[in-house]
């Protein structure tokens, strides 16, 4: 920023040396011109005029085409000369002495706008008259509510004029653009922060940044394709609103939004819309003027409230916005005064946007800030939550561990009930009924030994069912074969087992190892009570299916299932335990004569848990089966 206005003061320190110089002309400055005005549709009206002539000023409304003739004085032709117009327009063309010299752009054409900026002009020497005056004359055209006219001209020694015509096209399009610029940038960081926060405060300052763009742009942009006055009305709303939003985002960076205020400001956004699409459609000036005022009076309501949140809250941005928003307000009031009504002499000069930037820079500076805090707190508040996260896991880790020794103390609990359950009813009852038979006169012995084995039996498979098993069916099958082969080899059988590999079973517990085992313990007890068979079959392998399932089949080729049998063990407590020990592990049994005879005992045990693919059998998979002879351990 301080390169753009020490430039300028450069380029004056050397206007000024040069200008000291022995021997060179002098600029001068032409401020009256005799001019032929001709509003369109009217006869031609010839006239002194002063420069600036303000064409707007004079036909409000009208188009119309304009001659200004000057003097020039007599020149020599040793140093070049040129002509500055610090505005000329809207379309323009030079001539000297009757010749034409330049030409911005095409008169009548509204396409290009030549007042949007300064124009110089080199005069050739060849065209120069040294003994009397030169004629300039300037015909130019102009469109309603374009501002069309002419400046004061300065004519004089070309370096000269090139310094001026360089100070006043740094000031004014390198301001413009540096102000596009910077509007495009604010207003893209701050509609970033919008998408982000979805902050009103952010979206409020984004749009009217965007709209703001509008005139600073069309100071550097000559050529516009959108004609005139679709293009006036267009920069007319742009800039209205730019200036509604504005008053709107000081409220809500106050944090201080009056209910009427707020309202009025929708109001007159509005207005700004239909007030300068009316001017520019119908013509007339006054509406845009009208919507100017309008504005002025909105920022003279957020000025006073601004006022109250400085004196009462001493607010800190409230201070800053004083400053700022008073001098936005002393600009409207110029440019709405001198320049727009052309009172009390008028001027040409619009200070609004060059105040407008000023506080739109201390406007951005605050968002930044606004955001920065707002990090801030975010920051904080993490922390703070962090903070409560580590303080609820500790609680929870300690919730897990108080829950996971009670869970333990239960399951031990648990685990001792069912010992002392199955000791009561399996060895228990065995020694009960060994007792009477031993307290019997006509004890049979080999009745108190089968007795003594069941009861056995009934301890061992209590005690196998608390080893580790690591989810192996196989294991469990084959200490029950253990246990059980010397009973039926005594009793004459044969027995074959046929056991496929089996996957691991996750079900596997305790509880279900030992239900397991009773189960096929009642069937081979009832091979040995009833069957009189000679061979038992012990088939296990793994189901496929939707639902996975073992299956466990004992089959022998005894009597089979003769009806004195079955309703002699149907009213006993053999075959209702071994459904209810079934359903205790989700499995289902099935007894059911075999072929060609003796008896089948099926249970299918649905498995839930996955069960790897590697690990399940495949055709393979079967362990051959085995027999083992009578009279012989295998």
């Amino acid at each position: 920023m301080a390169v753009r206005w020490l430039l300028p003061l450069l380029l004056s320190f050397l206007l000024a040396c040069s200008a000291e110089q022995p021997g060179t002309a002098p600029v001068v400055t032409l401020g009256w011109a005799e001019a032929a005005l001709q509003p369109e549709n009217q006869p031609v009206q010839q006239r002194l005029v002063a420069l600036r002539h303000r064409w707007d000023r004079e036909f409000p409304g009208q188009a119309g085409r304009a001659t200004y003739r000057l003097e020039l004085p007599p020149t020599s032709p040793e140093e070049p000369r040129a002509l500055w117009f610090p505005y000329v327009g809207n379309q323009a063309q030079v001539r000297i002495n009757g010749v034409d010299v330049q030409r911005f752009g095409e008169l009548g054409n509204s396409r290009l706008d030549a007042g949007k900026a300064g124009q110089m002009v080199v005069v050739p020497s060849a065209l120069l008259r040294q003994d009397r005056p030169n004629v300039l004359e300037i015909e130019a055209t102009m469109q309603p509510l374009r501002a069309g006219g002419l400046s004061p001209v300065r004519y004089g020694p070309a370096a000269k004029i090139d310094l001026l015509y360089a100070r006043q096209r740094l000031q004014e399009q390198s301001s413009s653009a540096a102000y596009v610029a910077s509007l495009l940038l604010m207003g893209g960081l701050a509609a970033g922060l919008w998408w982000r926060q979805r902050d009103a405060l952010y979206g409020c300052f984004s749009v009217a940044a965007f709209f703001g763009v509008a005139r600073h742009l069309d100071h550097v942009w000559l050529d516009v394709p959108v004609p005139w006055p679709l293009w006036g009305a267009l920069l007319a709303i742009g800039y209205g609103c730019h200036l509604a939003l504005i008053a709107r985002f000081v409220l809500l960076l106050l944090g201080a939004n009056p209910p009427q205020l707020v309202r009025a400001i929708y109001v007159v956004l509005v207005a700004s819309v239909i007030l300068p699409a009316l001017s520019f459609w119908l013509l007339v000036p006054a509406l845009w003027t009208a919507a100017l005022g309008l504005l002025e009076l909105v920022g003279l309501a957020c000025f006073a409230v601004t006022v109250r949140e400085a004196v009462l809250r001493h607010s800190r941005i409230a201070w800053l916005l004083l400053g700022a928003g008073g001098l936005l307000l002393l600009a409207g009031i110029h440019d709405i005064v001198l320049v727009r009504m052309a009172l009390f002499g008028g001027s040409s000069v619009a200070l609004t946007p060059h105040a407008m930037f000023f506080l739109v820079l201390i406007l951005a500076g605050l968002v930044v800030e606004r955001y920065n805090r707002s990090v801030a707190d975010h920051q904080a508040l993490n922390d703070h939550l962090a903070e409560r996260v580590a303080e609820r896991e500790g609680q929870l880790q300690e919730a897990f561990e108080t829950l996971r020794a009670q869970r333990h103390e239960q399951a031990v609990l648990s685990e001792r009930q069912r010992i002392m359950r199955e000791i009561h009813d399996g060895i228990g009852s065995q020694l009960v009924g060994l007792l009477n038979m031993v307290g019997h006169p006509q004890m049979d012995r080999q009745a108190i030994e089968e007795q003594v084995r069941v009861a056995l039996d009934e301890m061992r498979m209590a005690v196998d069912s608390l080893q580790p098993v690591h989810s192996d069916l196989t294991t469990v099958l084959a200490t029950l074969r253990y246990r059980l082969q010397p009973r039926l080899q005594v009793a004459g059988i044969e027995v074959v087992w046929e056991v496929s590999a089996l996957p691991p079973i996750s079900q596997l517990s305790p509880q279900a190892v030992f239900q397991v085992q009773r189960i096929l313990l009642e069937a081979f007890t009832n091979v040995l009570k009833h069957s009189r068979a000679t061979r038992v079959t012990v088939h296990a392998q793994w189901r496929e299916g939707d639902v996975p399932a073992v299956v466990l089949k004992l089959s022998d080729n005894g009597v089979g299932l003769r009806p004195e049998t079955f309703i002699e063990a149907s009213r006993g407590q053999g075959v209702p335990n071994m459904q209810t020990r079934a359903s205790a592990i989700g499995a289902s049994l099935r007894i059911d004569s075999s072929s060609p005879g003796g008896t089948c005992v099926e249970l299918v045990w649905p498995i839930r848990a996955a069960v790897s693919v590697a690990s399940s059998p495949g055709p393979d998979d079967t362990v051959p089966s085995f027999r083992s002879p009578k009279g012989e351990n295998s």
